[in-house]
């Protein structure tokens, strides 16, 4: 997902395109720019919608679409069935990531809901985004591993609590 994406140089860029490699060789340095700037705009929308402020992701999402047109068209290359492309030749790579950045997150707002996007509630310091598929809209940490330790710190805190209460009957 763009917005998680570290993309502080241009190895981080690679990685962040390694399978996708062929648009490495397309790769500028003003791409960078634009895909960190990109991954600005967008975070407000993640945050809004963790707000459940349907309102203001929609109008954030449409100022992107409107600054960043999408361009697509058929494409049928490489032996591949006829796709999609969400740009036109001539675009960037960081205009390609952008075009499909913007569609497909305008896609999951028309089809899941403006709130089904969120940012992650671990304490430990994480500022991931996700979206929420969860059937419940329950979903409030980006990956597992946020998930754990969010837990794993709870139930420590409990028991601190518990020992300090237990402690304090004793005395």
């Amino acid at each position: 997902m763009l917005v998680n994406a570290p993309l502080n140089d241009g190895d981080d860029l690679h990685e962040f395109l390694a399978d996708r490699e062929w648009l490495i060789p397309q790769l500028a340095d003003r791409d960078a720019i634009a895909l960190r700037r990109m991954q600005r705009d967008l975070r407000p929308i993640f945050e809004a919608s963790s707000q459940s402020d349907e309102l203001e992701v929609v109008s954030r999402l449409n100022a992107l679409l409107d600054r960043h047109p999408i361009t697509p068209y058929i494409a049928g290359h490489d032996a591949q069935t006829w796709h999609l492309h969400v740009s036109n030749r001539s675009s960037s790579v960081a205009e390609l990531l952008i075009a499909e950045s913007l569609l497909g997150l305008a896609t999951l707002v028309c089809d899941l809901s403006p709130t089904r996007l969120g940012v992650c509630s671990a304490t430990t310091g994480c500022t991931d985004v996700f979206v929420d598929t969860s059937p419940n809209r329950s979903r409030r940490y980006c990956s597992d591993r946020c998930s754990s330790r969010a837990n794993v710190a709870a139930y420590r805190a409990r028991r601190r609590a518990e020992a300090g209460a237990a402690a304090g009957r004793t005395a």
